[in-house]
């Protein structure tokens, strides 16, 4: 008996996931190709598709289904079915708690408060916003509700949406050895006489910029069959194994910007293809959670996309494109320009030893806001006074402030933790990759990537949701996540290139 109602909740499974990826292709073409005009006819969809998704994720049938396999411990399942059984049962509880009403308001408020977090990004002028972000505040403790939660609770069920098995009260004493050891880093970089110059990049040809990062996130292994990249405001990765789509955006100021952000989002792109295309929908083909998605796509970007490796491979054609002499910049300057450190008051265009400062303003924002202490009102003035503390800058306008991120706008809060999550997730599995493929950066001097792809997909693509973050950091690493190897690994990369 368990066999069959097995096989009918993973065809139940398989169905909700078709239906969740066609509201997430809605919502990828509603940042791609939505005509500016056409926003509350797309929100008024994506509120009835999420009516649809409600409806057969809180089917009651899967909880008879849920409770037959659950019987006696899970008894003749094996440990992939119980995994299986076990997220749908998480999946279930939290969605079937809500509301279908509920549902269809969050939806539209999203969709709604997408478009005016564009225009009020655009003017740079955060009060076209604020009511918005005040209703998915209101709207992201309603639905904490639901589940019976008060206090700090609420804050945490967010960050475990994100991260499962994380806390604020587990994150806090990582980002503080962070920031500790942090601090001083960013400030000898700054203080030092040596400078990166992008100058001779800027005004980089458009074309050219799309061809190079199409030819590198082909040949480090975006499967293009499968996934495209477009442009959007913010740049992000959906989509799923079968269909993976990618944006980036171009600043003519930040001519790296595009080709670290495509790299960055494919990172996130391989994880999604690397996952298997037949579990879709079920544990076994889903991601573990954002900070491990977001070790994907940082050690991409970062660990490989910003070494003397990667540029000694893709250097030449990197020239030729571009027309770029070594008499206008040098291999030197070519590498010190991407791996530049200044302060910077937007997060996506700042540099990996800065970054964290960051994602730890955001972290103690978001806590405050959910703890009662900030209003939604006062936040510009708490982010400018924070990344003056933090960051030592204030941002010259909204814009480049509390309106620089989408993710307010999504109701997505306790995302941001992940960004810093990952970070370090990136630099332990890097220490254990390099451990265990020691040759490694030979290979990309000679555009051999793959050994790297083939490694993520054994230990961490393959895996889908078996563990959670904590566990398969420890499984894969065996230790638990700290910020000890990302301090050592942004010390080695960075202080010799700024020491004189």
């Amino acid at each position: 008996m368990k066999a069959s109602v097995y096989t009918q909740l993973v065809e139940k499974l398989h169905r909700i996931d078709r239906l969740n990826s066609v509201a997430g292709l809605m919502s990828w073409d509603e940042q791609v190709n939505l005509p500016p005009a056409s926003g509350d006819r797309r929100a008024e969809q994506m509120a009835l598709l999420a009516e649809l998704q409600h409806r057969e994720a809180a089917d009651p049938v899967l909880a008879e289904w849920l409770g037959v396999l659950e019987a006696d411990g899970g008894a003749d399942l094996d440990d992939d079915q119980r995994a299986v059984v076990k997220e749908a049962r998480r999946d279930y509880d939290r969605i079937a708690r809500l509301p279908e009403a509920f549902v269809v308001r969050m939806a539209k408020l999203e969709s709604q408060a997408y478009h005016a977090w564009e225009e009020a990004r655009e003017k740079s002028d955060y009060a076209l916003f604020a009511p918005f972000l005040q209703q998915q505040l209101d709207m992201a403790k309603e639905e904490a509700g639901y589940h019976d939660l008060s206090g700090p609770d609420i804050y945490d069920f967010h960050i475990d949406n994100h991260d499962p098995g994380m806390t604020a009260v587990t994150i806090e004493p990582l980002f503080t050895e962070l920031r500790t050891g942090l601090v001083p880093l960013v400030r000898e970089i700054v203080a030092s006489p040596i400078k990166a110059d992008p100058s001779p990049l800027i005004g980089l040809s458009l074309d050219g910029q799309k061809l190079f990062l199409k030819e590198v996130t082909d040949w480090i292994g975006f499967d293009y069959t499968r996934g495209r990249v477009d442009v959007s405001a913010h740049p992000f990765c959906g989509g799923d194994a079968a269909d993976t789509r990618m944006t980036t955006r171009f600043v003519r100021s930040a001519p790296l910007e595009a080709l670290y952000s495509s790299i960055h989002e494919t990172g996130h792109g391989l994880y999604e293809q690397g996952l298997p295309v037949e579990h879709l929908g079920t544990a076994l083909g889903r991601a573990v959670g954002m900070g491990v998605h977001e070790s994907q796509s940082r050690m991409w970007e970062n660990q490989v996309g910003r070494g003397r490796s990667f540029w000694r491979f893709f250097e030449p054609r990197f020239r030729e494109i571009f027309q770029l002499g070594s008499d206008k910049i040098s291999s030197d300057q070519l590498f010190l320009a991407a791996n530049e450190v200044k302060l910077h008051p937007i997060r996506v265009e700042s540099d990996e030893v800065t970054y964290n400062l960051h994602i730890m303003l955001r972290f103690e924002l978001e806590k405050r806001l959910f703890d009662g202490d900030l209003s939604v009102d006062d936040l510009p003035e708490a982010w400018n006074d924070l990344s003056i503390e933090l960051l030592g800058l204030r941002p010259e306008n909204d814009a480049e402030g509390v309106l620089q991120d989408v993710h307010w706008s999504g109701g997505a809060f306790g995302y941001f933790p992940s960004y810093c999550l990952g970070n370090m997730i990136s630099a332990q599995l890097w220490d254990t990759i390099c451990e265990e493929l020691p040759d490694l950066e030979q290979g990309f001097e000679q555009g051999d990537f793959s050994r790297l792809l083939s490694w993520l997909r054994e230990k961490i693509h393959c895996q889908g949701q078996r563990q959670d973050t904590v566990t398969l950091v420890r499984r894969v690493t065996g230790e638990a996540i700290s910020p000890k190897p990302l301090l050592r690994y942004l010390n080695d990369r960075y202080l010799p290139l700024y020491r004189s």
